[in-house]
């Protein structure tokens, strides 16, 4: 039986990237990568990260960091002066592009990948981006993918062949959800608060649209959020 390829998947730690990198895993031998970048919940990331990949038995990991971020700022999410959100406004369709966008951030990530890519001999590099319930960010759309993609075959060496994929794009959150426990993959290791990194604030856009998913997946929400925290309407989740 031939070898299967193998794929860089980007890991942040969430459940997008858990999920992607669960799919992956059916058809590529995982290469993981991990990048912090300053982010209010670096260290819980990190750990979601290490027990994600624990978990799948990946031995081929690359954690990197990109300090410039904190540097530049511009984001609640690395700039402490800058607060995050907690009503939701960001959700809205006509809401522009959040405070907590982090500007270009998946340029750096994605050419990170490239590199070890190209030096580990992985054809593919797999992101966990979803493009309808991304809070509006720039780097989240498929035309984004589709130009990096062009960018990496201008850009390496000429015998190099990698693609850019997108597994969950099109999906909605409660779908990932859906596919996630079909799958098997441990949501309860992932984490996708902006501010805490010892139980969920509940109520920052990412927790909302995770509570949300969960909600419409008619599945319990395996990680634990502060108490009082979170949706109105939603049941109390917990670990």
């Amino acid at each position: 039986m031939a070898e299967k390829p193998k794929a860089v998947v980007l890991l942040s730690g969430g459940m997008d990237s858990c999920v992607s990198a669960a799919l992956v895993g059916k058809t590529h031998r995982l290469a993981l990568l991990h990048a912090s970048y300053g982010q209010r919940t670096e260290a819980r990331e990190r750990r979601a990260f290490d027990e994600i990949a624990d978990v799948y038995g990946v031995r081929e990991r690359l954690v990197v960091r990109f300090d410039a971020f904190a540097q530049i700022g511009g984001s609640a999410l690395t700039d402490e002066k800058i607060v995050v959100p907690e009503q939701g406004e960001a959700l809205a369709p006509d809401a522009g592009i959040p405070i907590t966008y982090v500007p270009f951030r998946n340029a750096h990530f994605l050419s990170a990948a490239v590199s070890w890519a190209e030096v580990i001999g992985a054809n593919a590099i797999f992101i966990g981006a979803v493009a309808e319930d991304s809070s509006g960010y720039p780097d989240c759309r498929p035309e984004y993918y589709r130009a990096f993609e062009r960018l990496i075959r201008e850009g390496t060496r000429p015998e190099t062949r990698i693609e850019i994929a997108t597994p969950v794009i099109a999906m909605r959150k409660s779908e990932i959800v859906r596919r996630g426990v079909e799958l098997g993959a441990p949501l309860e290791r992932t984490w996708s608060c902006y501010q805490f990194d010892d139980e969920a604030c509940g109520v920052c856009d990412s927790c909302r649209l995770r509570l949300r998913a969960f909600e419409e997946a008619r599945v319990p929400d395996p990680i634990a959020y502060r108490a009082g925290a979170g949706l109105g309407d939603r049941a109390r989740t917990a670990s």
